[in-house]
């Protein structure tokens, strides 16, 4: 009798299919329970994870996480202006969600323990293995462990029958969610590669966007869009329109070197339309309504809660107080921001608030509501301190 029911986060790609017979023949599970989460990839791909799982293991389950996504990670992220050295988080933000998810239906089945195809050179291991343990299963992790490499792989899946969409010449390893599109792997981990364009789905090339720019109305409420060109929609219906409309005029391409948190370097490739277009709006909005002071420690704040969110530590307490702090700041982030899509890039043309801090009034050159004179005796004890340094500077020179 082997070790039971092993239920295992499954996505249908090369690493997760070959996990199953893995799990049999290298773990001794009687049972290999696999679970899809669909977070906004393609219907085409959940379909094919569907019947792949229904296929090849003991019992699937695809669980629809579409709208728990964008309320419980997706506005989060959006509300903390949530990006990583330099780009919209997408990938990290979806992993604890299918994480808690998996946990539930391990529960669910009775088992003690949890699968996942991740390596051990990326993040998603840690993202996971946090959720789970903190849920107290076990992790297994066949990939990292048994120290397997792409072509291996490949060639396993092949010796199974069992079908991958990759190839030895395209070994791209993509991960989708609404939010965003994740590309590596294969000749894209030579930072001086030329990624070619097949590997873009989601935008068009900037050179081969349409050359009349699309202008666009973003309406925000309590930080957060709720209409797109004046249509009510609802969140993710609002995020897949976007994708479709900014990527069209190539906006929301990223190509960089990427810090992971064990410390290797890699090269990411990232398409998130939406995502580039909503938080330009996002953080020109709360230029409009925010105190300096607001602005200046949120800019803190924001970059804490990006570093936990990367790391998926969601169930740090830290992240439950950043989350408070930021929900605080955004009770006054609401009104609309006007944008402008061109060629691959985003620019604010205009934006308006019931809440925001700016006065035409007081700042207008042709207002007479302040009197200038005002300023005199701020003016004259304006840098005191700076000028009482240089004064005693200058004094020892003599």
């Amino acid at each position: 009798m082997g070790k039971g029911t092993i239920v295992l986060a499954y996505s249908g790609g090369l690493d997760t299919s070959i996990c199953i017979p893995l799990l049999k023949e290298r773990y001794d599970y009687d049972r290999v329970v696999t679970v899809a989460v669909h977070v906004g990839q393609q219907d085409a791909e959940i379909h094919t994870a569907t019947e792949k799982g229904k296929k090849l293991a003991d019992r699937h389950y695809t669980i629809d996480a579409r709208d728990a996504f964008v309320q419980n990670h997706v506005f989060p992220a959006i509300k903390a202006n949530g990006s990583y050295e330099g780009y919209p988080m997408g990938t990290s933000l979806a992993r604890p969600l299918i994480a808690e998810e998996v946990v539930r239906i391990a529960k669910k089945e009775k088992a003690k323990a949890v699968g996942h195809g991740c390596t051990g050179k990326g993040n998603d291991q840690l993202r996971f293995d946090f959720i789970v343990r903190s849920a107290g299963l076990e992790v297994v992790a066949p990939i990292r462990e048994l120290n397997l490499t792409r072509d291996w792989e490949i060639d396993y899946a092949q010796k199974h029958k069992i079908p991958v969409p990759v190839k030895k010449n395209k070994p791209w390893s993509i991960d989708e969610n609404c939010w965003s599109r994740s590309i590596e792997g294969g000749r894209l981990e030579d930072p001086a590669y030329h990624p070619p364009e097949e590997i873009y789905a989601w935008t068009v090339s900037p050179r081969k966007a349409p050359d009349t720019p699309a202008k666009i109305t973003l309406e925000f409420k309590s930080g957060v869009p709720v209409a797109l060109n004046k249509k009510k929609l609802k969140g993710y219906a609002l995020i897949q329109d976007l994708n479709t409309l900014a990527g069209k005029h190539g906006v929301g391409r990223n190509d960089l070197i990427e810090d992971r948190i064990l410390g290797l370097k890699a090269r990411e490739n990232y398409e998130h339309p939406a995502a580039t277009v909503i938080l330009a709006a996002h953080r020109d909005l709360e230029s409009l309504v925010l105190t300096r002071a607001e602005l200046a420690f949120k800019r803190t704040v924001d970059d804490k809660w990006s570093e936990l969110a990367y790391k998926g530590l969601v169930y740090e307490p830290l992240y439950a107080a950043l989350n408070a702090f930021i929900d605080t700041t955004q009770e006054r982030v609401n009104g609309t921001v006007d944008l402008e899509l061109y060629k691959g890039h985003v620019t604010v043309l205009g934006r308006s608030s019931p809440d925001a801090i700016y006065s035409g009034d007081l700042v207008s050159f042709d207002s007479d509501t302040i009197d200038q004179c005002h300023a005199i005796g701020v003016s004259q004890y304006f840098g005191l301190q700076a000028r009482l340094v240089a004064r005693m500077a200058k004094a020892k020179k003599k």
